[in-house]
């Protein structure tokens, strides 16, 4: 039996933050990695299983303080308040191989053109706190080893979760070898934006087509214009007209043609995606396992008709 896909999905089993009866529905890492192989779209065979971040590799983004206090169970009762989410080592680990999962998606993209982590995308995570239900910012992490590691110069984030990327915005402030993208519904947590590269504060009810265009004109500007050597894209479900925790108004294929944006204009450039999945809290959890999976399938799709010729680290990978 072969691989069925021309990329990896990353995928543990740990990846579940066991909430229990939570708005943030983890069990959809499960479900995600379950949908696949019944519809056929995946085989066992696709599917690479991360390590967990070192703590070294933690502590590449995050302050010893905070990387101590979530090892040794230290966390005040007001750091758990702003976490939003109930301490447990599981949910420890849980962070830790997402973290661990976005730095091998980021590597299976530099080879194959696409890697497709089932988990991560916790962009609300900053480095000496957490919140939003996010502890460790796998993204940042990635990023950061991939860029000790010397694989990587120059890193683009695109994040089109509902919400705005807080935590990536703080962390890459001021940092030229990172351009931090943000499409989010600007009357929606977090209260306190800091500023990304390029910030679009969408309204409330913003539909397919208004979202699309905005998209489309950053995206196809900023990405060559920047000439990075890979991209993490975080494809939050949550802009869904159903989501319970969003106030956009994106359907199922406006959701579809945004992820094609993303891929067809970075693999057109010759830029590697790695994808993280970040929010998805509709009302059906099967609406957001679908989202994820379409989210896959435009991946699969962009990979299939524009192909990926990769580039040396620094050598203007953004340049057609």
């Amino acid at each position: 039996m072969s691989a069925k896909l021309p990329f990896r999905l990353i995928y543990h089993e740990g990846y579940d933050l066991n909430l229990g009866e939570h708005v943030f529905p983890s069990k959809k890492y499960r479900m995600i990695r379950g949908r696949m192989l019944d519809e056929g779209f995946a085989s066992d065979w696709d599917f690479d299983v991360p390590e967990a971040a070192s703590p070294e590799q933690l502590l590449l983004v995050h302050d010893p303080g905070w990387v101590q206090r979530l090892e040794r169970g230290t966390l005040t009762y007001d750091e758990i308040l702003r976490l939003e989410i109930p301490y447990s080592r599981q949910m420890v680990q849980a962070f830790k191989l997402a973290a661990g999962g976005t730095m091998l998606a980021g590597r299976r993209a530099l080879r194959d053109g696409i890697g497709y982590n089932i988990g991560g995308g916790f962009h609300h995570a900053f480095p000496g706190h957490g919140e939003g239900f996010c502890a460790i910012h796998d993204v940042a992490v990635a990023i950061r080893a991939l860029q000790q590691e010397k694989l990587v110069d120059k890193a683009l984030v695109i994040d089109l979760d509902n919400h705005h990327g807080n935590g990536t915005a703080a962390i890459f402030h001021g940092d030229k070898s990172v351009m931090t993208i943000s499409l989010h519904q600007f009357q929606n947590y977090p209260h306190e934006k800091p500023p990304s590269t390029i910030d679009v504060h969408l309204d409330d009810g913003t539909g397919d087509t208004e979202y699309l265009k905005k998209l489309s004109e950053v995206y196809r500007v900023a990405l060559p214009g920047f000439k990075p050597d890979i991209v993490f894209y975080v494809a939050g479900a949550d802009p869904y007209c159903e989501d319970q925790l969003g106030g956009l108004n994106l359907t199922l294929e406006g959701l579809k043609q945004r992820d094609s944006i993303v891929f067809e204009t970075s693999l057109t450039h010759h830029v590697p995606v790695a994808v993280t999945l970040a929010g998805g809290y509709a009302y059906n959890v099967e609406d957001t396992v679908t989202i994820h999976l379409n989210t896959a399938k435009a991946a699969a799709q962009a990979l299939t008709d524009i192909g990926y010729r990769s580039q040396p680290a620094g050598s203007g990978s953004g340049a057609a």
